[in-house]
């Protein structure tokens, strides 16, 4: 027991020091003039980039597949699960909408590069992808990197399988999707316990990108969009949610604390969902049977951060790279940025692939992502403090419609005799 704890403290503590030392490294690389260092920095970010490509699409697709899939619906729960679904996409929509909205005002300046040359980048918006929305097979939005085409199926999966009339089919299909779903976990989990490697990688292509020319005033200016979304959408859009149905939304924020702050540190929702239910049944007052059903789904469905993320380093990444970004493609991003986070369920740095994915899918250079990288870690504790929250925001309201539709059927006459068939 001592030496496990022992063993996890130093890995947390190494993990700081390794990503500071990827960094210094990938900066002496990048300002080096030694062929050797530069040509292995740059081949280090081209690989994992193809990692990204390889394993993001794959884990998007199943995790819609089981998140869909998984619920059962039947009586009391069908209605649990509506309210639910239609409150966690109406906060993970709003989410992404108030990023649009900053977007919009702030307008963050460009990442401007004068000599670096990338003659496969596309000009066109991201329109001319609808047409090809419907795949001719299965396998071509994988092999062309379609992410709606992805997300369409995904979803279409998910829900067929709800309405498998064979429970033996059902079951077997849903364990199957279950197990390849946690095959890609650990692969995932492989691939971010080599992360700082990565970071190095990009670290020194970016640097070689500013000694060409790049300016990166800007970064400023994004990062800022994405803490602003974050605080007005956990401090106004759903304390205001919260007012509208009678709840007290400060005192609640207050009340769920304990989960709010470990989600903060611990950076991961699925390890705070114990004390997340915990604290929203003893200090929300939420029904036990709602909590452990409601918070799981919210867990796995609920990204209000995600989206946020999504949103703007893809809007952000694109307007970079040439690509003209109208007032129509912004908000049918904020649309694609809210499903695609429903497919960061249980994702480590969910965020940070989603988004190399969906660039990766329009062949724009995801090397500016190692700019990003080192201030992940802050926007990484935000978000999940705001999934977390939002979570507990969702089963509160779940909570109480039930509670007022029980006493709205408590209060309702019965039917008289003579009505009666």
């Amino acid at each position: 027991m001592c030496a496990s704890t022992v063993s996890k403290k130093s890995l947390f503590l190494t993990a700081p020091v390794m990503y500071a030392l990827m960094i210094m490294l990938g900066i002496v690389a990048g300002f080096s003039d030694n062929a050797v260092l530069t040509l292995m920095g740059t081949t280090i970010a081209e690989m994992f980039v193809r990692i990204f490509k390889c394993i993001s699409l794959p884990i998007i697709a199943l995790s819609i597949i089981v998140t869909i899939s998984k619920y059962k619906t039947d009586g009391l729960r069908r209605i649990v699960w509506r309210r639910t679904m239609l409150y966690t996409l109406g906060t993970t929509m709003l989410a992404a909408f108030v990023a649009c909205t900053l977007y919009w005002v702030i307008q963050p300046g460009m990442l401007v590069v004068h000599h670096m040359s990338n003659p496969d980048i596309p000009t066109e918006t991201y329109f001319s992808h609808i047409a090809n929305i419907i795949p001719e097979n299965l396998i071509s939005p994988f092999l062309s990197h379609q992410v709606i085409s992805v997300l369409m199926l995904g979803i279409l999966a998910g829900t067929a399988i709800r309405f498998i009339p064979d429970d033996d089919a059902r079951t077997t299909i849903t364990h199957f999707f279950k197990g390849a779903h946690g095959l890609f976990m650990v692969i995932t989990n492989w691939v971010i316990t080599i992360i700082p490697i990565g970071l190095f990688g990009f670290i020194t292509s970016t640097v070689i990108s500013l000694r060409q020319g790049m300016d990166i005033k800007g970064i400023g200016q994004y990062l800022l969009i994405i803490v602003l979304a974050n605080i007005i959408q956990g401090f106004v859009i759903l304390p205001l949610w919260l007012k509208i149905k009678g709840i007290k939304p400060y005192s609640a924020m207050r009340q769920m604390m304990p989960a709010l702050s470990l989600a903060f540190f611990s950076k991961s929702s699925v390890g705070t969902l114990p004390v997340t239910m915990e604290t929203a049944e003893k200090n929300l007052n939420v029904d036990k049977e709602i909590s452990r059903f409601v918070l799981p789904l919210c867990t796995s469905l609920n990204m209000n951060g995600c989206a946020a993320f999504i949103f703007t380093t893809v809007i952000y990444l694109m307007q970079n790279h040439g690509i003209t970004v109208t007032a129509a493609t912004m908000l049918m991003w904020v649309v694609i940025a809210t499903i695609a986070a429903i497919g960061n369920a249980g994702v480590p740095m969910g965020c940070f692939f989603l988004s190399a994915s969906l660039l990766a899918s329009m062949n724009i250079p995801i090397t500016l992502l190692g700019v990003i990288l080192p201030f992940y870690s802050l926007i990484d504790m935000l978000e999940t403090s705001l999934n977390v929250w939002s979570d507990a925001c969702v089963a509160k309201v779940v909570d109480e419609d039930l509670k007022s539709l029980s006493q709205v059927i408590q209060n309702t006459p019965p039917i008289p005799s003579q009505y009666n068939v």
